[in-house]
């Protein structure tokens, strides 16, 4: 049975956040699967639901994550809170924006133990600019193991 969330794990209902219009739902699809390799597909991260503000991601377990402790290890779930945003800031914007990291504070609050990470992300503050967002990471089973707080950079592709 999943853990009761803490008051230091709350996070948002994702109804809350307006669905994808087609087209951006469309664009967001392929997020992670691009024609080159990238970090977050090398990771295995998955995409399960985005929400204009909102977007929930899967890290599936594998051995290799695993630190000298026999738990996944902080990067991995680092990587998750950093990657997890991405779709939440970028489904606002009708073609894919550049979006850079510019600072993330992450908290650590459990471990990952041989089973899937879970992550939620929402922007909590956006700007033309830069974008505020919270992240919130659980083991499959739904015990709470991380809380991220995030800045990025948000800059308008130029046109082709």
């Amino acid at each position: 049975m999943p853990a009761e969330p803490t008051d230091a794990f709350l996070r948002p209902d994702p109804r809350q956040f307006p669905a994808l219009p087609a087209d951006r739902a469309a664009m967001w699809a392929r997020f992670g699967t691009w024609d080159r390799p990238t970090f977050p597909s090398f990771m295995g991260l998955a995409v399960e639901e985005i929400r204009v503000g909102y977007c929930r991601m899967r890290l599936p377990y594998r051995p290799e994550l695993d630190q000298p402790e026999g738990v996944v290890h902080g990067g991995a779930l680092a990587t998750l809170i950093d990657t997890v945003v991405v779709p939440a800031i970028g489904a606002a914007h009708d073609a894919m924006p550049g979006l850079l990291t510019l600072s993330m504070e992450v908290r650590f609050l459990g471990a990952v133990r041989g089973q899937d990470a879970v992550a939620e992300g929402w922007v909590t503050r956006r700007g033309r600019r830069v974008a505020f967002c919270e992240a919130a990471v659980c083991a499959d089973d739904g015990t709470p193991v991380a809380r991220g707080s995030l800045v990025y950079s948000v800059r308008p592709r130029d046109p082709a």
